[in-house]
């Protein structure tokens, strides 16, 4: 991002919350980088320095700050909105694919060269990707660290470090302490259960409303893949190494996950599911400024400002339960979801009690017999060449994915118009303005608000919203009071 001094030094002063991921603040009497707003610093102007990147603080030897956290904060909604290079990288060296496959594999995956690839990240963020990854390795050691009570060898093979040593000298440079250390001090807040799930904290950007995000998620809920208990939406994925349960509730001023892993070497993608399937990265106050200025949306957007889009943590998954949710409402879709998971998906087993199977993967779902799909057979046909194409890999709904193609290859699908594209965009792709100007909740919310309801009139009315249509779309299914997005009173408790 284009660093505007002035603008940061400004937010520094303030400690303004708001700039904490998108940039870093490095102080250069101190060696030590921070959020911009760190309540420790109050350094003079001169000694500031601005980096777009954690890895770009560290790879200038900057150290992070133990009171602030800055490895912690959360990601940066570029990465979150955008669709070219560099933000898809971004995003799949979160997911932890340099780990698992090296710089040289993500390159592949983007078609790309190496060499390409690192000339246009550093210009961008100031780092390439194995300088990016190894700050992704510090954070996942350091929440193995504090949050269990793994010995150190473990947690170095499990963040993905190739030795003890590099796992020992990466904290000591970024962290200026020794494992052990970091250790005691985070015990002396609190001790982590010797062999219970993983708590972490996952941070977002204010204002974050929760309410309709955990609802709509609840009432879509298949049985036995996910569930709404206690305040807390649960839910199984998959990821790399092995199934994983995840379980999220929203508290004061962060979500609280916990995390049943088969495998730690999986924490970096379980934490980059969950934040995904809460939208934790968006930037709530951009979009905002582009709603609230509508006369007809801005009364809703200012009375429960912070709303998010609810998404799915496998992208996958969703297009597949976009498919099978044509036409039917949101609780057959979810019965259908959870009968096609209990014949078709993996068993797994629930510490917790309550979730016992993976969604089933789309080559299962594509060996499928037509004629035991519980569907229309021209909705089943829609679904087997949908499930065809995912796992041929014809179609990519995964982070790295571009969404503009993504969308015109679905949209040659048979069954697949431009309503399933939308969505699919929307809460798989995560495209920030993706707009199912079709949709019937949509129309109904937008007439409650005064606005105009043919798709044509709809469409030229929400082009103010860009690029934000999708959060516009989470007011105005609210404004509908669409079944989705309401819980039943005993769901609530």
């Amino acid at each position: 991002m284009h660093l505007d001094t002035d603008r940061l030094t400004a937010a520094v002063a303030g400690r303004d919350a708001r700039f904490d991921g998108w940039v870093y603040l490095a102080v250069t009497t101190t060696g030590i980088y921070c959020r911009p707003s760190c309540p420790a610093v109050k350094p003079k102007p001169r000694h500031m320095r601005f980096y777009p990147s954690a890895a770009a603080a560290q790879a200038a030897g900057y150290r992070a700050c133990k009171r602030c956290r800055p490895d912690a904060a959360p990601g940066s909604p570029e990465w979150n909105h955008r669709s070219d290079l560099c933000a898809r990288a971004m995003r799949l060296i979160g997911e932890g694919v340099v780990d698992r496959h090296g710089a040289t594999g993500l390159a592949d995956r983007l078609g790309y060269s190496l060499r390409q690839l690192e000339r246009l990240l550093t210009a961008e963020v100031g780092a390439g990707p194995a300088a990016l990854a190894r700050a992704g390795r510090a954070q996942t050691a350091r929440l193995l660290i504090e949050s269990t009570d793994l010995d150190m060898s473990r947690i170095a093979f499990a963040a993905g470090f190739a030795s003890l040593r590099a796992f020992n000298r990466t904290i000591a440079d970024i962290f200026a302490c020794a494992p052990t250390d970091l250790r005691r001090r985070a015990h002396g807040r609190t001790a982590p259960a010797p062999d219970g799930p993983i708590r972490l904290r996952l941070a977002y950007r204010r204002p974050f409303e929760p309410n309709h995000l955990f609802d709509h998620l609840a009432a879509a809920a298949a049985d036995g893949i996910e569930q709404h208990r206690h305040r807390t939406y649960r839910r199984t994925l998959r990821l790399p190494h092995g199934p994983a349960i995840a379980a999220l509730t929203p508290a004061d001023d962060h979500i609280a996950a916990r995390l049943h892993l088969t495998d730690l070497r999986d924490l970096t993608a379980a934490v980059a599911a969950c934040r995904r399937t809460l939208d934790l990265d968006a930037d709530p106050v951009a979009a905002a400024e582009a709603l609230e200025a509508d006369p007809a949306l801005g009364p809703a957007a200012k009375r429960t400002p912070g709303r998010r889009v609810p998404r799915r943590p496998d992208g996958a998954e969703y297009a597949l339960r976009a498919v099978i949710g044509q036409q039917i409402s949101t609780a057959s879709a979810a019965t259908v979801a959870a009968g096609l998971a209990r014949t078709l998906g993996e068993a797994i087993t629930d510490p917790e009690g309550g979730l016992d199977r993976l969604f089933p993967t789309p080559a299962a779902l594509a060996a499928a017999d037509p004629a035991a799909l519980p569907m229309p057979a021209s909705r089943g046909r829609t679904l087997l060449a949908l499930a065809e194409a995912l796992a041929e890999g014809r179609i990519d709904l995964g982070p790295g994915a571009d969404w503009e193609r993504e969308r015109a290859a679905l949209a040659r699908l048979p069954g697949i118009g431009p309503w399933t594209v939308e969505m699919i965009a929307m809460r798989a792709l995560g495209d920030p303005d993706a707009f199912p100007v079709s949709d019937l909740g949509l129309v109904r919310g937008a007439a409650e608000l005064g606005l105009p309801t043919g798709p044509g009139a709809l469409a030229a009315a929400a082009e103010s919203w860009r690029p934000w249509r999708a959060y516009a779309a989470q007011y105005l299914w609210a404004s509908d009071g669409h079944p989705a997005d309401r819980l039943p009173r005993q769901l609530k408790e």
